[in-house]
């Protein structure tokens, strides 16, 4: 069975960090460009972070560049996002994305929940 599964959401303090997970099973991401989204209440969802398997380049949207950070682990078919020094307006559902890069199937997780308040 085909699927991402989101972890390590959460309830963080302003300046705080988190490291969320997308694990992928049935497929490998090495093969995937893929990506974190998010979507804040009453918001359209938008990308924080990619990165392309083709060419190996990374994206980060403006709002978070110097403080987020995407890795992946090859080995345990997974991507994180290294979130730090957070902010109330980083609150949000994260969603993790991966693509084929061979045949454009898409998969998305459920979203995992980051709540940043005081």
């Amino acid at each position: 069975q085909v699927q991402l599964v989101e972890s390590g959401g959460g309830l963080v303090q302003p300046g705080g960090s988190l490291r969320l997970s997308c694990a992928a099973s049935g497929f490998s991401l090495d093969n995937s460009h893929i990506g974190w989204f998010r979507q804040a209440p009453g918001k359209e969802r938008e990308a924080v972070s990619c990165f392309s398997r083709s060419d190996g380049s990374t994206y980060y949207a403006d709002s978070v560049k110097g403080r987020f950070t995407i890795s992946r682990d090859n080995a345990k078919n997974t991507v994180y996002l290294q979130m730090n020094s957070l902010k109330p307006e980083d609150t949000a559902v994260y969603y993790c994305n991966a693509q084929n890069r061979f045949n454009g199937d898409n998969y998305w997780g459920k979203g995992t929940l980051v709540t940043v308040s005081s």
